[in-house]
């Protein structure tokens, strides 16, 4: 069957946009070009640790000759992730910037998508470039292993950071960017507090330097046959090894889809083990659901940039939720927790909200920056029926959505299948394509906010710890020192919504921000009040310092340096 041309305008949309996912111009420059340019980048990087910093950037692009407003814009672009530094990619971005300047452009971020040719674009005019390259091979008589045809970047000073053997405070010498400096923060004033007040247990699990490091993540979750599995090879262009479509319940598993260097599958309980991938706080979830795990990894270029999670339909009735021998709420709230935005998607035909969906939309909650519903299959019905289908979906989400703002929807049709245009007049066919095209962008725009995600989850993260340590020790303060400890412990967890109150009015704290009380009552079960720590007023302070001062000082070092 021809793709009618509107279908075909969608698709190569959303093959520029994947490809604009992150990388920009990037792969459009020669061979002999990324000779040069990787020459240029073991100069500047001064380190040698495949970074090009704020210090290292105002030295070398000086010897462009651009004015400080134009390398201000010129950074501003090529850093787009706002991680403080350029890698080989970003400074490839950057050198092209400025040749584009040099030739009488205006640095605004449309130069992407101009009609410039970026295969042919001649590397920037260097003031003593070239001396200074002739001066440090002269230099250096042995050869230098980053000039060998491929970047070999040194790995990040943090990697030894998170090692049990290793206690020494880190300084901020030794910190190259913005991520690095959340991962000292990390272990130098959060972890203490997390590991004294057992947050691991009752909150989330310790961090790794792999969290830190992973890729922004989409988790997508809604109903069986409501599409998932066929948005993201829509996404793709192809299925990812392991895919299953059909109109059954086909994905029984949670799926991780990466970027690799060849096409595989590895099972859960592989994955949960590996130190170079964030998911070994899905241990605790135990053997039963990671049997319901694996991990998809092929290579494309939109994975370099982000992870896709697909996840398995959610069914309806309580008979449902005891076939299950894992937790599915929880599995659902630690990814929420992971990822950069989450899919809820619906089809015309399943508006109903089961219990057990009601159940992993509430576990979203202090998520809800994050959630964005999908209408999938929306040329299934007509205009009409799209009306009052969306005015449904509305009313459903009503119920379970407990916020006065109206959540995000988007419609569209999302495979690679021919739209139904019949089932569409000419105002339709417009709407159709507008949302779609702001899903994309919504998309594209995940790796350029990953910082700023990461800076977000880990001060939410801070504020969760400190109103935990409150806890804890509260009820550790409320037990006695002989008599009938069994007896008041149990009348605390029986009153926890109280005990809550009054945590709150001591500490002047939000209420919003204290955890659900149902499941913290689950958890306290299995402990003894009197071995929980009393409140250490020093602890909690260096966290408030860190979130008054420490982090503030990290983004300031890391802005724009010709700010």
């Amino acid at each position: 069957m021809k793709v009618c041309w509107k279908k075909k305008k969608l698709l190569l949309d959303l093959e520029k946009q994947r490809m604009e996912i992150g990388t920009g111009p990037i792969g459009s420059c020669s061979k002999d070009h990324q000779k040069i340019y990787l020459e240029w980048f073991n100069y500047a990087d001064s380190d040698g640790d495949g970074r090009i910093t704020g210090n290292d950037a105002t030295k070398f692009f000086a010897l462009s000759n651009l004015s400080r407003q134009d390398l201000k814009q010129v950074w501003a672009i090529a850093d787009a992730k706002r991680q403080g530094y350029l890698g080989y990619r970003e400074f490839i971005a950057a050198m092209q910037l400025i040749s584009l300047v040099q030739d009488g452009h205006q640095v605004t971020h449309d130069l992407w998508n101009s009609d410039v040719d970026f295969q042919n674009l001649k590397p920037p005019a260097m003031e003593g470039l070239d001396k200074l390259l002739a001066n440090k091979r002269h230099s250096s008589k042995t050869s230098d292993p980053n000039l060998n045809g491929s970047l070999q970047p040194q790995p990040s000073p943090s990697a030894n950071w998170f090692s049990s053997k290793s206690s020494k405070k880190i300084s901020m010498s030794s910190v190259t960017s913005i991520i690095d400096g959340l991962k000292r923060l990390y272990i130098q004033k959060l972890k203490p507090l997390e590991v004294t007040y057992r947050f691991n247990d009752f909150v989330s699990p310790l961090l790794t330097n792999s969290d830190f490091d992973a890729k922004p993540m989409v988790m997508l979750l809604g109903q069986y046959s409501t599409g998932k599995t066929t948005f993201i090879k829509h996404l793709l262009r192809t299925s990812y090894p392991g895919a299953h479509i059909g109109p059954e319940p086909t994905t029984d598993r949670f799926v991780v889809v990466m970027s690799g260097v060849d096409d595989r599958s590895i099972p859960g309980n592989t994955v949960a083990v590996q130190a170079d991938m964030p998911f070994s706080g899905l241990t605790t979830f135990g053997t039963a659901f990671l049997s319901k795990f694996e991990c998809s990894q092929m290579p494309h270029s939109l994975l370099e940039h982000i992870t896709l999670v697909d996840t398995p339909g959610v069914l309806s009735g309580e008979k449902q939720r005891t076939q299950r021998a894992y937790d599915f709420t929880g599995v659902t709230s630690w990814f929420a927790a992971k990822c950069d935005l989450i899919l809820l998607l619906f089809d015309p035909h399943k508006l109903d909200i089961s219990d057990e969906f009601k159940r992993v939309i509430t576990s979203l909650r202090g998520h809800d920056d994050k959630i964005r519903v999908v209408l999938n299959k929306a040329d299934q019905v007509d205009t009409q029926q799209l009306m009052r289908v969306y005015g449904a979906l509305m009313w459903s989400l009503g119920k379970v959505l407990n916020t006065p703002e109206v959540v995000r929807v988007y419609i569209g049709s999302f495979n690679d299948k021919p739209v139904n245009e019949s089932a569409f007049g000419p105002l339709g066919k417009e709407l159709f394509e507008k949302e779609q095209d702001d899903l994309l962008s919504d998309l594209k725009d995940i790796p350029k906010k990953a910082c700023d995600l990461r800076i977000n989850e880990f001060v939410k993260r801070a504020r969760a710890a400190k109103i935990h340590a409150y806890i804890i020790s509260h009820l550790r303060k409320e037990m006695p020192a002989m008599m009938g400890k069994a007896k008041t412990q149990q009348k605390l967890i029986d009153n926890l919504a109280e005990e809550f109150g009054k945590v709150q009015k001591e500490f002047h704290l939000p209420p919003g921000d204290f955890p659900n009380v149902e499941h913290f009552k689950e958890i306290l079960s299995g402990y003894s009040f009197d071995k929980f720590e009393k409140l250490k007023p020093k602890m909690i302070q260096v966290v408030d310092d860190m979130l008054g001062y420490d982090i503030p000082d990290l983004l300031k070092n890391f802005r724009n340096p010709y700010d």
